[in-house]
């Protein structure tokens, strides 16, 4: 499961950072944080891209939530780490990173 959680955070780290990257570039929005008002005004554009920002914040929450309950249950050092790249890259490349020092954890 290791390999797959590495690739996983492979490919999350990548594929969504390069709409995030050509956003910044074209924008000067750098990491969507530079400009919140277009970043929220995106997000909320409209009652469909808002239902699924919505959605996605709420998992977002949770699996912070359960990240830093699950670390210190294997008593994992450094789950700030994990916050802080969900909230400069979001979630599809912390997940997986935290997932496989998880196994990492519980394989001792």
């Amino acid at each position: 499961m290791r390999s797959l959680y590495a690739l996983l955070a492979v490919v999350g780290f990548i594929v969504p950072n390069i709409l995030v990257f050509r956003e910044s570039v074209e924008t000067g929005n750098i990491l969507l944080w530079l400009n919140p008002a277009a970043t929220l005004g995106g997000m909320f554009g409209n009652r469909i891209a808002a239902a699924f920002v919505t959605d996605l914040l709420c998992v977002v929450l949770v699996a912070l939530v359960w990240i830093v309950i699950e670390s210190k249950r294997l008593n994992m050092k450094n789950s700030w780490i994990y916050i802080v790249l969900t909230l400069l890259f979001g979630l599809a490349g912390p997940l997986p990173l935290f997932l496989y020092q998880r196994e990492k954890a519980l394989g001792k």
